[in-house]
């Protein structure tokens, strides 16, 4: 009976787990879903509200202008931009190295002067006798002396040993039942942040130019020229815009989470005691052992030496007997002096070399007005501000990764800028 009932449970346990697996898939799959379609509900509504800015600009400016301007158009452009690369150039490094020089030293030499007299004397001849002279020379001789080793001998030694004897013992199974639980989950909503755009506007501005200027002939032949001319220069003033960007903010919402409650039941369980029996082990010993080792000692052994000695033989003969003279000789004794050269060693150096990169960027440029000569009559002069700038559209790419692209100050570029922010999105 036990049995059967524990299997009802363990079934409707699988039963539940799978409930709520199916039910945690279900509510992430319409998450997954409702974020897609807010997402394309935020696209939608930017495109709407930038439709609703082009029709308020065109209905005030309706009355002033009755002719569309040309948008402009987007084009890419090649920059280059300064960058500075390491590399590596040989190069020398002096260094000194030794070397030696060869100088003579003056020195007196203590010599004899011969000199040669006529005399009738008894005269001595120089000889040499060989003779083995008793020496000593040094020898090797191998002798044992004692040393000591250091052995290791086995020995058995008694010890415990632990084992392991098994009993019944009475343990609490932990079991789990399923439990609903109420739980607050982490969820995102939507919310507008402010946030600054930077863009720039044109502004015309006169400039002077120095110097003479010829104008020409009239059919007289009187040439005409003009000082100090000013030409118009447009320059770029940045402003600032405040924006709304959507983002998240996150939120705590009630949800039901299946989770497992502890129980304990009462089993026998098979549990191993410790007990300790007696066992030996094999173990070293260290000892030491009394070794000869060869080593050599250094002996002197007699030995002969064959040299030559010097001899003198009396004569008698009629000769000169030669006289020495002590005196010195100037002479030059060759040296060697240690100096230090100058050397160059091949090393490298680092240098940087100046690169340019080139670096694609899309830049807008408003296409200029085609109007006909009767509307341009009014800039022939001195001034040449022109009016119809101030009504111009400036399309500037924004990079900080904001959705709207563009500010708009002119209706009639207002459709222009409704596309390329839609492209704009599409494309992200």
């Amino acid at each position: 009976m036990g049995a059967k009932t524990c299997l009802v449970v363990f079934t409707l346990g699988l039963l539940h787990v799978h409930i709520a697996f199916v039910a945690s898939k279900a509510v992430t799959d319409q998450e997954a879903a409702e974020s897609q379609v807010s997402n394309s509900q935020i696209a939608q509504q930017r495109i709407g509200d930038l439709g609703l800015l082009v029709d308020n600009h065109e209905h005030l400016h309706h009355d002033h202008h009755h002719e569309e301007h040309d948008p402009g158009f987007w084009k890419k452009k090649v920059i280059w931009k300064e960058g500075w690369k390491k590399y590596w150039k040989p190069g020398k490094k002096q260094i000194w190295k030794p070397d030696w020089k060869k100088i003579w030293k003056p020195i007196w030499v203590p010599i004899n002067v011969p000199v040669w007299k006529d005399i009738q004397v008894p005269a001595f001849k120089k000889i040499w006798k060989p003779k083995w002279v008793e020496i000593k020379v040094p020898a090797w001789k191998e002798v044992k002396v004692p040393d000591w080793k250091k052995i290791w001998k086995p020995i058995w030694v008694p010890y415990k040993k632990e084992a392991w004897k098994d009993v019944q013992v009475p343990d609490w199974k932990k079991i789990w039942k399923p439990k609903w639980v109420e739980i607050q989950v982490p969820a995102w909503k939507e919310i507008q942040v402010p946030a600054w755009k930077q863009y720039w506007v044109p502004k015309w501005v006169k400039v002077g130019i120095p110097g003479e200027k010829f104008l020409g002939k009239d059919h007289e032949g009187w040439e005409y020229t003009s000082h100090d001319l000013w030409k118009k220069k447009l320059v770029w003033k940045s402003a600032w815009k405040k924006i709304w960007v959507p983002s998240k903010k996150q939120i705590w919402v009630p949800h039901k989470k299946l989770t497992w409650i502890e129980d304990y039941k009462q089993v026998w369980r098979t549990e191993q005691k410790q007990i300790w029996v007696e066992d030996k082990k094999l173990a070293w010993k260290e000892a030491w052992k009394q070794v000869w080792r060869t080593d050599k000692v250094q002996t002197w052994v007699p030995d002969k030496k064959l040299t030559w000695i010097e001899a003198w033989q009396k004569v008698w003969k009629p000769s000169k007997k030669l006289e020495y003279v002590p005196d010195k000789k100037l002479e030059w004794k060759e040296a060697w002096k240690q100096i230090w050269v100058p050397d160059y060693k091949e090393i490298w150096l680092p240098a940087w070399k100046k690169i340019w990169r080139p670096v694609i960027i899309n830049e807008w440029f408003p296409t200029p007005d085609h109007h006909d000569d009767h509307h341009h009559h009014h800039d022939v002069g001195w001034d040449r501000t022109d009016l119809t700038s101030q009504a111009k559209v400036l399309w500037k790419r924004d990079n900080s990764g904001s959705v709207t692209s563009a500010v708009t100050e002119s209706p009639s570029n207002t459709q222009q800028a409704v596309e390329a922010t839609t492209t704009s999105i599409k494309s992200r």
